[in-house]
Parts: C-alpha cells; sequence; structure tokens
C-alpha cells in the first residue's frame, strides 16, 4: 500500500520477486485507492495497481495462475480523484457502491492490474453509515448519522454476482465492516442467489482486537465461514517497536513522517505505548522480535485465513515472511502472558478521536 508513495516501481518489483518466487507467497492485496497515505503530495490512487500489473505483465501466465490476486472498491465518500481516475476524468462525485460504481471501478482495477480476473474483489469499507471507530478509534455506533440515501446492500451485492458471472471476479469480501454488516451481505446473497462473501478485512493486532467478540462467532466456520484478512496486523509499524523511548529507526517510519497529518497516531497514544513496551518484554523473553510476536499472535488466531503484511523495505519484508515460518510456534505461555496484557491495557488503540 505504499507503493507509489514510499516506493518506487522497482523496488515493489523487487518485493514481488522476493516474495512470489522465492519465499512462496501466494498472496497480493491492494486497492484502488492505493498507496497512502493521500496525504502525500505524491498521491495518486491507482498507482499500486499499476506496479502490481507491470509486475504480473513481465512474468508468465503460470505465475499469475498461481497467486491470490486481490483489490478492493472504495467505499461512501471517496475522493473525486479516485472516482474520476476510473474513467481518467475529472468529477466532483464521490465514492458509491452502487450498481455502476462497482462495474466501473473493477474494469478500472482489471486494467490497471493487466489482468482478466481479480481473484477477490473487496469492498473497502461500507456505503451505509457504520461505527467506523470499531476499525480506526473513533466514537461509538451514532444512529443519528445513519443516512436515507445509503446504496441497499442488496444492490452491491447484486453487482458483485453480475461480475462473478462475467467472469471478472472469481470471489468477493468485505472490508471495515460489522456484525451487522456481515449479516446484511449474507443474507442479501442467500435471498439473490449469490455467492457468500469469504473474507473479511478488518484491522486486527495486539493494539486492536476487537474482532475476536461477535465479528469472530459471526465469521467462524461452523457459522458464515468468512475468514479474516487482518490489515495493519504491526499496528501501522508501532508493533515493531521503532517508535519506542530511545528507538533509532524511527525517523522514516510512517507514524512519524506522516505524522502532521494525524496518520495512525492512535497507535502512538500513551496507552498504546505502555502496551507496547510490555509486548516488546514478552518477545524478548519468547527470543523473538517484536513484530514476529505480533504477525505470530495473528496467525495463530482461529479465525485468521491469511495476514497481510506491508514492508517499506526489503528488510522489513524479510522478516515479517520469516514470522510465518513453520518453526514460529508461539508457546501457551507466551499466549497467556499476551493476554495478561491485553487484560491491563485492553485495545489501547481505541481513541475518542477518529484519527
Amino acid at each position: 500500500m505504499t507503493w507509489g508513495v514510499q516506493n518506487t516501481e522497482a523496488e515493489a518489483h523487487e518485493q514481488l520477486d522476493y516474495a512470489i518466487k522465492q519465499r512462496g507467497v501466494n498472496f497480493i492485496d491492494t486497492a484502488e485507492m492505493y498507496p497512502v497515505p493521500m496525504s502525500d503530495p505524491s498521491w495518486m490512487p491507482g498507482t499500486t495497481e499499476k506496479f502490481i500489473g507491470s509486475w504480473l505483465a513481465k512474468n508468465s501466465s503460470a505465475v499469475r495462475e498461481d497467486v491470490v490476486l486481490a483489490t478492493k472498491i472504495a467505499g461512501f465518500g471517496a475522493s473525486a480523484k479516485i472516482v474520476g481516475n476510473r474513467r481518467r476524468e475529472e468529477t466532483t462525485a464521490t465514492g458509491r457502491l452502487d450498481r455502476a460504481s462497482i462495474k466501473s471501478a473493477c474494469d478500472a482495477s482489471l486494467a490497471r492490474l493487466q489482468t482478466d480476473y481479480i481473484d477477490l474483489y473487496q469492498i473497502h469499507w461500507p456505503d451505509r453509515y457504520v461505527p467506523i471507530g470499531a476499525f480506526f478509534g473513533s466514537p461509538a455506533y451514532n444512529p443519528a448519522l445513519e443516512r436515507a440515501d445509503a446504496v441497499p446492500i442488496r444492490e452491491s451485492v447484486e453487482a458483485l454476482g453480475e461480475l462473478i458471472k462475467a467472469g471478472k471476479i472469481k470471489h468477493y469480501g468485505l472490508s471495515n465492516e460489522s456484525t451487522f454488516g456481515v449479516c446484511e451481505f449474507v443474507r442479501a446473497a442467500d435471498e439473490l442467489g449469490v455467492p457468500r462473501p469469504v473474507s473479511i478485512q478488518n484491522s486486527f493486532c495486539l493494539l486492536h482486537r476487537g474482532f475476536e467478540t461477535e465479528l469472530a462467532e459471526a465469521c467462524a466456520p461452523s457459522n458464515f465461514d468468512i475468514g479474516l484478512l487482518p490489515w495493519t496486523p504491526l499496528g501501522g509499524g508501532a508493533l515493531t517497536g521503532k517508535y519506542l523511548d530511545g528507538a533509532s529507526n524511527a525517523a522514516e517510519g510512517r507514524l512519524v513522517k506522516y505524522a502532521k497529518y494525524g496518520f495512525h497516531q492512535r497507535y502512538l497514544n500513551d496507552p498504546s505505548r505502555v502496551a507496547t513496551a510490555e509486548y516488546k518484554k514478552i518477545a524478548d523473553e519468547a527470543g523473538v522480535t517484536l513484530a514476529t510476536l505480533a504477525l505470530a499472535w495473528c496467525k495463530s488466531r482461529f479465525y485468521v485465513s491469511s495476514t497481510i503484511i506491508g514492508a517499506t523495505s526489503m528488510t522489513q519484508l524479510k522478516e515479517n515472511i520469516d514470522a510465518f515460518g513453520p518453526d514460529i510456534v508461539l508457546s501457551e505461555e507466551t499466549l497467556v502472558e499476551i493476554d495478561r496484557v491485553h487484560e491491563r491495557c485492553r485495545d489501547p488503540s481505541i481513541m475518542s478521536d477518529f484519527s
């Protein structure tokens, strides 16, 4: 998601070559709005998809067939620049999830990715009002913020079903979604005879474990069987430990570089710093890095299908992939210690203000 802002096309290709060809990674996740942060002066939506597309184009069709390629359509209120980029024209229209928008966004992503199909097409965030604070740290659900003009979930599901029938996407998933939303998507799919969503991409890490309550129940294999794809499993990089006091390698980190824009600052609040320091002690005792502890913990959750990592450097990428090796298994004692910290510092990244 930093490819095009913090990383060049050549660097993106280097990471893909290493991850896919040398380490056996087979899942690539992106979005029409990437790279982020959007506040960067060089931001242009779709750049990350273009970098992936140029990499796919220079590799064999066998490589494409071995890769699970996922991307996302931006939800309600997305920048007019994102919407205009779908047809390469200026517009004042902002993002919606109606049938026409879903189809035009999908076609634009297919063109940028230089592929005939997308394996997993995800709704980045809902069209209706949702208490998105459950994912980012802002206030709780407020019924006064509901909008009468919200695109019905049924219309979105119908459009996704049409894309599946056309062979443009194989599956669809949700992102930044609530338990209510999951249930409504499943209900609409069943009523329309459309396949159900197969995944949900929500914020989930040691500093934000909100998914593990009612969402985990709804998405469990025994219920709707919707796999979690955690985004920001390292808490925006905070769970590498590089932002702790005395760390010398944080200057180029996103949370410092884009601090004036408030980017992910919830992971640097005082409660999050305290919790991060506690998790660092557990990692030291377990003989692993903090990043490895955080990623291995995500992997250990029964509802996690795959964990989304995002590395700026090759060093970060290698360490992150290493965390998923067969030799990295957290002991029961370590897992208990993690839960004890969570009991004392429960979801510290949740803040009263969106950031």
